[in-house]
């Protein structure tokens, strides 16, 4: 606790003050970022004489998709910046000038210059947002403090207020003006974000000042090495053309595998966990696959989900065709509606509710359902799609998502061993990160011309993985000893 932050400090909502920039920021960056993303894949693969840059569908998925991919892989170097070299509050701080600088590099530099040097700059800068911005809530709290779960729910309202109005706006912006107007008002967002937290830094006092676990100043010559190495390598294998737009999405699927597995193996193989820790490990596996499963479809909100919504669904509202962006705010609309309604039946269930493995279970089967829902309104050609179907099928997004993600990550820090905590944390958002950029590489697969197909089979496959783990769930059970 510092100095500025006390026990007493109720004057946010009840809560401490610092919350509501930490509130401000993560609305705002979440706002730039949603924004940005709702008018990407557009700006990808529209024509030039549209504004766009022309490329092809499957190559446009696939950079969506590794992008995604390489922002919930970036939150584990951007913990471990906060943790050995600068501390969460200067990671943060540096990480929202980084996103600002992507928004503004896609706003004012040309065609594939802005799109490289733009995403880089928002994924590494998201990534470590993201992984400092929530362990600076959990700071803000003493370990008795009751109100600690309200005051995250405060913060979730947050996110879900800027990932709500930035599709909205920017894609206003962008058919009006153009995208690169579009890209110019998420920089403008985190802009305003980032002002806002400077003026009320000082509010934090020592709260994420200094790192945890300082990394010696004699292996800070070899890291920063090794990081510009693999600048290079990166930088090399883009040049000479082994990375492509259209493989990736492929190459990050494949980066996170060998980083899960390595993650898995170094933990498992660990001295420093008991017998019982190893058990538990062992059942997040499943589970693991299941998460990265979920995302796989979840996360095609951005690639096939935004291409169905420019080519097929009606847009029409009143007589005015809204911009395909729009459709990305629905699933905000209804987390905020429905995550209250969640909390508070886990909570009036208490022990009956249903276990890790079986909420994990439903998410998957209620995902491969929301994608069968495409199926029946296929084949009728451009804006033939009725908005009200799509709005259902976002809605069981919605319900899968609630049953799946607030639990993985719980659950992640209920089963990790005592001395592995923030990896097994690392874990879950590693499964994130194989799934949002499988979502850049299952979308190359999706044809317009014919849906079937693609809908059942990925429909299918969650379901089954759902029923899979459900069937399993008492031996996974019996590994967790004890975890509910």
């Amino acid at each position: 606790m510092s100095e500025t932050v006390t026990p007493h400090d109720r004057r946010f909502f009840g809560q401490p003050l610092p919350l509501a920039n930490l509130f401000g920021v993560e609305m705002w960056e979440r706002f730039s970022f949603y924004g940005m993303q709702g008018i990407l894949i557009y700006y990808l693969y529209y024509s030039v004489s549209e504004g766009g840059l022309g490329i092809s569908q499957a190559a446009a998925t696939s950079i969506v998709g590794a992008y995604g991919g390489t922002v919930y892989l970036s939150t584990i170097l951007g913990a471990w910046i906060a943790d050995r070299l600068l501390g969460a509050e200067r990671t943060l701080f540096y990480s929202a000038v980084l996103i600002m600088l992507g928004h503004i590099s896609l706003a004012v530099l040309p065609g594939f210059l802005g799109v490289g040097v733009g995403l880089v700059c928002v994924a590494f800068g998201s990534g470590g947002l993201k992984a400092t911005a929530t362990s600076m809530v959990g700071d803000l709290y003493d370990e008795r403090d009751d109100r600690r779960d309200a005051g995250f729910s405060i913060f979730y309202m947050g996110i879900n207020i800027g990932a709500l109005l930035g599709p909205l706006l920017t894609g206003f912006m962008q058919t009006r003006y153009g995208f690169h107007w579009g890209f110019g008002l998420a920089a403008v967002g985190m802009f305003l974000g980032l002002t806002q937290y400077t003026i009320y830094r000082h509010q934090f006092g020592d709260i994420g000042r200094y790192p945890p676990h300082p990394l010696p100043s004699d292996l800070r010559l070899r890291v920063a090495g090794i990081g510009i190495v693999a600048v290079v390598v990166v930088a090399v294998l883009a040049a000479t053309g082994v990375i492509t737009s259209g493989n990736m999405s492929d190459i990050v699927v494949a980066s996170t595998i060998v980083a899960s597995v390595a993650y898995f193996v170094l933990i498992l193989t660990s001295r420093q966990i008991t017998p019982v820790e190893r058990s538990r490990v062992w059942s997040f596996i499943p589970m693991f696959l299941a998460s990265a499963a979920f995302w796989s479809l979840f996360q095609q909100q951005f690639t096939t989900v935004a291409v169905y919504s420019d080519t097929r669904l009606d847009r029409n509202l009143f007589g005015w065709e809204f911009p395909p962006s729009w459709v990305q705010s629905i699933n905000p609309v209804f987390i905020i509606v429905f995550a209250g309604v969640f909390a508070a039946a886990w909570t009036k269930l208490g022990p009956r509710q249903p276990s890790s493995p079986i909420k994990f279970a439903i998410g998957t089967i209620i995902m491969g359902i929301a994608f069968l829902g495409f199926i029946p309104m296929g084949g009728g050609g451009p804006n033939s799609a009725p908005l009200l179907g799509l709005i259902g099928i976002l809605f069981l997004f919605t319900m899968a998502e609630l049953f799946l993600s607030p639990v993985g990550l719980s659950l992640s820090t209920k089963l990790a061993p005592k001395n592995f905590h923030t990896q097994m944390v690392a874990l879950f958002y590693l499964s994130v990160a194989l799934g949002t950029a499988m979502a850049g590489t299952l979308a190359k697969y999706y044809d317009e011309n014919d849906e079937t197909p693609y809908f059942l089979w990925i429909g299918g496959a969650s379901i089954t993985i759902g029923v899979v783990l459900a069937l399993c769930s008492p031996w996974i059970r019996k590994l967790m000893q004890g975890v509910h």
